[in-house]
């Protein structure tokens, strides 16, 4: 076909619904930016040419190339859902207010929650421009009204991208806003924000009706409100604060009913029922509004090593904080055996080296005020130490060397010690049996009524287990201010089975992932390993067991190349003079072979 006839056949079908809904004002005008937006090779230069009239049949016409090759690519990529996915052109449909090219595109594919190469989204884009037409049809859309942007502040992503901080400036003001200061950091900014931001009332009355989070911060720490002075703003965003706290506090009331917090952490915590349903117990009375609202809450964790105390803790803080660092705080209380290390506590007194630093707890609690405090190894702390800590808990506040006060009633704290762990080892049959009544009667009843029925025997606590503290901790007070005081009992045989199971689907995942090698293993292997747990230890013998004893032959063999990338590897126990081996298997056709690993030979 000759060019001239492609022109008239095009010219033919310019009244065609295709080129109507993406025609341009002014003679294309805009859409020939968005093409040319998206145009990643050459631009369209206006050449000039003559052809036959076929209008008035009497001479030649100039015509330019121009509109063609735009045709032409309309044409070929008007059903191209790859083009109409490309951000670029969504992007710069929002920023020419275009909402006829913004509608073809979302009905051609389009994600709506794409995101700009620096960060920001559709509907980000739409509030700058202050389109409210735009930001209900994104939202009609699916548009994630929350959507936080990643886009931080010039000089940040021009170290990143490695261009310079102006022309990350330009390429902002001209594809996002040229209203905003591009040097403070926008990291974390919602639509709200934005819309604020720009003294926009109208889209932000809008964003509130729609429903959008005014509770958000941005990553530097602000809601929406802190961004504008207006008296009249100022009300509106704080009745839209309450309603999203209104809000989630319902979400949360709903999730916990369906997850309740005894199930959370059974999902990481194998065994341990006691503690796990008193801790979660005085979690709900807190939240419900059944608590003491005077005092932190106080834990005293006690039982042998490695059974799950640290990560209890670690899990609450999780519950509570999500993956707020802050939230959790955790101190070696074996860096504070001497009286000296107090001042590390609380921050040196004045006219001593470390005045200005603060306290390692004082600090922290500072920042995040409900956090939850972990002092591992209570048992060694100096007693100056203990005093201070016996404030703390007491009143819910500390001052620090710097004479300032530390306001702290809402943080959990919680203590683990070693002591008694040997006779609570020894008493563990009895408390078990204890554990094993409250799962029966957790199966036959809702979990809600029997919170409180696992009760430690009085004179195992009163003989034993007190008498121990006290001779540790040596005021009565410091053990009275105590909430609970949770004992965490060996493993049961059941448990140590999940132990293994555990850590052999940790390492069948790491296999896969970095070598693409399947691991299977028969049900004697758990057993066998399930043999080596040390009362001492706790999961940690389990863990150490599993990597002597697998993964240590699964690195042998890697590294002779006796197993390769796709391998399929089984593990199994064979019978030698003198008891029971773990061996590797490797599939070979349809039948497993043994792999035999000589001993490096010292």
């Amino acid at each position: 076909m000759s060019l001239r006839s492609l022109f008239h056949i095009l010219k033919g079908a310019k009244n065609l619904y295709l080129f109507r809904s993406l025609a341009f004002q002014s003679k294309h005008k805009t859409r020939l930016k968005l093409i040319q937006s998206n145009s990643r090779t050459y631009s369209i230069l206006p050449l000039q040419t003559e052809h036959f009239n076929h209008d008035n049949r009497t001479g030649t016409e100039n015509f330019t190339y121009q509109p063609l090759l735009l045709a032409i690519v309309l044409f070929f990529t008007s059903n191209n859902s790859d083009f109409l996915k490309d951000q670029n052109a969504l992007f710069t449909a929002i920023l020419n207010r275009n909402t006829a090219a913004v509608k073809s595109l979302l009905s051609q594919g389009a994600d709506v929650n794409t995101r700009h190469k620096y960060g920001w989204t559709p509907l980000h884009a739409a509030v700058a421009t202050g389109s409210v037409e735009l930001v209900r049809l994104l939202l009609k859309s699916g548009a994630d009204i929350n959507a936080q942007d990643e886009f931080s502040s010039v000089q940040r992503l021009a170290k990143k991208t490695g261009l310079s901080a102006r022309q990350v400036w330009e390429q902002r003001d001209s594809q996002f806003s040229d209203k905003l200061d591009h040097s403070s950091d926008f990291n974390g900014f919602t639509a709200l924000h934005y819309s604020v931001l720009l003294g926009d009332n109208k889209m932000t009355d809008l964003l509130i009706t729609k429903g959008i989070n005014a509770t958000l911060e941005a990553h530097a720490g602000y809601t929406a409100k802190q961004l504008t002075n207006d008296p009249q703003l100022k009300k509106l965003l704080d009745r839209a604060e309450e309603k999203s706290r209104e809000k989630e506090n319902e979400r949360e009331r709903e999730e916990k009913l369906k997850f309740p917090l005894e199930l959370r952490f059974k999902e990481v915590i194998i065994g341990q029922d006691g503690p796990i349903l008193s801790v979660s117990a005085a979690i709900r009375r807190r939240e419900n509004g059944w608590g003491d609202d005077e005092h932190p809450l106080v834990f005293l964790f006690i039982g042998s090593s490695g059974i799950g105390k640290t990560e209890l803790a670690k899990q609450l803080a999780k519950y509570i904080h999500g993956k707020n660092p802050k939230g959790f705080i955790r101190l070696d209380m074996s860096e504070f055996q001497q009286k000296h290390e107090v001042a590390k506590f609380i921050g040196a007194p004045p006219g001593y080296i470390g005045f200005d630093s603060g306290g390692q707890v004082t600090d922290k609690l500072r920042e995040c005020p409900n956090a939850v405090v972990l002092f591992d190894e209570v048992e060694k702390a100096h007693p100056d130490v203990l005093t201070i800590m016996l404030q703390l808990f007491d009143e819910g506040r500390l001052t620090d060397g710097l004479g300032k006060t530390v306001e702290c009633k809402d943080a959990i704290f919680v203590m683990t010690s070693n002591l008694a762990s040997n006779e609570i080892a020894n008493h563990a049959v009895k408390l078990r049996q204890d554990v094993q009544l409250a799962k029966q009667e957790r199966r036959e009843r809702d979990i809600s009524k029997i919170e409180d029925q696992i009760v430690i025997s009085r004179d195992f606590k009163r003989k034993v287990v007190e008498p121990i503290l006290k001779r540790t901790f040596l005021r009565d007070e410091f053990l009275g201010r105590i909430n609970e005081i949770l004992y965490f009992l060996p493993f049961t045989r059941s448990e140590l089975n999940q132990l293994v199971l555990k850590e052999m689907e940790f390492w069948k995942s790491k296999a896969y992932e970095r070598h693409k090698i399947s691991l299977t293993w028969e049900r004697g292997v758990v057993d066998l390993l399930a043999d080596a747990y040390n009362i001492k230890y706790g999961a940690r013998s389990i863990k150490y067991e599993v990597e002597r004893s697998v993964v240590s032959q699964l690195a042998m063999a890697h590294e002779r190349r006796l197993i390769q990338v796709g391998d399929e590897v089984n593990v199994r126990v064979v019978e030698i003079k003198g008891g029971s081996v773990i061996q590797l298997q490797r599939l070979e056709g349809n039948r497993y072979t043994d792999i035999e690993l000589t001993p490096v030979v010292m």
